[in-house]
């Protein structure tokens, strides 16, 4: 979804959120062809701070219902191929350890970042 220049994202999160489970996040670059390549999560044209955020109200706003799906887990799409996981076996590109688990922290960073704004 986030590869077409048409699709807002940020727009599409905030307008969906009340009906969203789990989320997969992932950015990407785009060029007018349409083509695509992805990014590391907090680069390329994807607003994810404004995806977040809309998630994080969504999930504020289930917890002061009362609501016990309040959570809405998430995981990073693919990872760029770090230099710990170059000489491993069986590695596929975009599933990199090292990659991964850096963009979880990124995702995870900007979510607390965001939920300490919004408990001002």
């Amino acid at each position: 979804m986030g590869a077409k220049h048409a699709n807002d994202l940020a727009e599409i999160a905030r307008r969906f959120a009340h009906r969203t489970a789990f989320v997969h996040l992932r950015n990407v670059s785009r060029n007018e062809r349409g083509d695509f390549l992805e990014e590391n999560h907090l680069e390329g044209d994807v607003d994810m701070y404004e995806v977040m955020r809309a998630l994080v109200v969504e999930q504020k706003r289930r917890t002061e219902a009362g609501r016990p799906d309040n959570r809405m887990p998430f995981r990073p799409d693919h990872g760029h191929l770090m230099h710990p996981d170059m000489h491993r076996k069986g590695v596929y590109p975009g599933y990199s350890l090292f990659g991964r688990m850096r963009g979880l922290a990124e995702l995870r960073g900007l979510e607390l970042g965001i939920r300490q704004s919004l408990a001002v």
